[in-house]
């Protein structure tokens, strides 16, 4: 089939909450080519983090106006009522642009979201130029989302009163299934070794030839992320999902909540405290701005299981308090309470 070059390309990246999707996209945003690009971020959780951190960037490939947060559920599930009124301002804009860049929330299946592209008012105007999935490539060579599939049909055989349903192996094979390139991010906490097993592994999920590419702090050209020309919306036979043939989906196996954070004077120790919090209540994720005294700037930080990262990344906002909160993720169950009172605790 021949491309519709009059049609405005979308690349969505999907991947695992931490894998580096945001990372990925702030290189691509300061490396852009050129290129007017527009974003859309389906932020998970009460604080829009993501869009904070892109704002940020401040360059010109992409001026805040060009970015729309949705904050009010999964992209994948709310389709009608967020993406679609999405797409129509970001086309309405006095300079449409040249490219736009959805990020999904790291639980949302892509495939439900390419479907949308096939609808007659966005299909005129829109094409999935490509579906990316980032992969946090130490996460997987620790084992936390990949299970070995005969090992598991083992253990059910063995005792069939024991469900071995893994969501989040789930979550993570639909969206390696329906990418047209993965994004192998953090080699740099990677052996030699675990980098081909855990790319051997990708490969055998995937039942078609897709490109893996490694990198480490999200760095990826543009060249590579975009102009694939995939017309992904043409494709949905060849993307396999666990949820083929349902309506819709949910996220009932997730909890997020954000959580106010006071001042801090001491950094390193309120990372070791973080890294006890999610030690101790398995979180998954935690993410958001913290205020340290004494800094006229704003700490971000981000942790991804007990690995953080902090930094300054700017100013605090000059018509905003100087308010810290941080984000926690984690499985249905997560314990608010205990997170709470583990973060007020001195």
């Amino acid at each position: 089939m021949t491309a519709d070059f009059t049609k405005i390309p979308v690349t969505i990246i999907t991947g695992f909450l931490g894998a580096g999707k945001t990372t990925v996209i702030r290189n691509l945003l300061e490396n852009a080519g050129g290129r007017r690009l527009a974003l859309i971020i389906n932020e998970f959780g009460d604080v829009g983090v993501d869009g904070d951190i892109l704002r940020s960037c401040g360059v010109e490939s992409c001026p805040e106006e060009n970015i729309v947060e949705l904050a009010n559920g999964c992209i994948c599930c709310t389709v009608a009522d967020d993406f679609a009124p999405a797409m129509e301002r970001l086309l309405s804009l006095p300079q449409r642009p040249d490219h736009i860049v959805i990020e999904t929330s790291g639980l949302a299946l892509p495939k439900p979201l390419v479907k949308a592209f096939d609808w007659p008012p966005i299909r005129a105007r829109l094409t999935v130029d490509a579906v990316i999935a980032v992969v946090d490539g130490a996460a997987v060579a620790a084992g936390r989302f990949a299970d070995d599939p005969e090992k598991l049909l083992a253990q059910r055989a063995e005792d069939m009163a024991i469900d071995h349903d893994n969501p989040l192996e789930e979550v993570y094979t639909d969206q390696l299934l329906c990418a047209d390139l993965i994004v192998l991010n953090k080699t740099d906490l990677m052996e030699g070794e675990e980098i081909k097993r855990v790319s051997t592994e990708i490969e055998a999920a995937v039942p078609r030839a897709v490109r893996i590419v490694e990198t480490r702090e999200g760095k990826v050209a543009a060249e590579i992320l975009l102009g694939l020309k995939a017309q992904a919306e043409d494709d949905l036979a060849n993307r396999p999902s666990h949820h083929d043939g349902e309506e819709d989906h949910d996220h009932e196996d997730f909890d997020s909540f954000a959580l106010p954070v006071k001042a801090i004077a001491d950094t390193a120790a309120f990372i070791a405290r973080l890294q006890d919090i999610a030690s101790a209540h398995d979180v998954l994720r935690i993410k958001g701005y913290v205020e340290v005294s004494g800094k006229p700037m704003r700490l971000l930080v981000q942790g991804v299981g007990t690995r953080f990262r902090n930094h300054f990344d700017g100013a605090w906002p000059a018509d905003a308090p100087r308010s810290g909160s941080l984000v926690f993720i984690g499985e249905k169950g997560i314990d608010r309470s205990a997170i709470s009172a583990a973060l007020s605790a001195q």
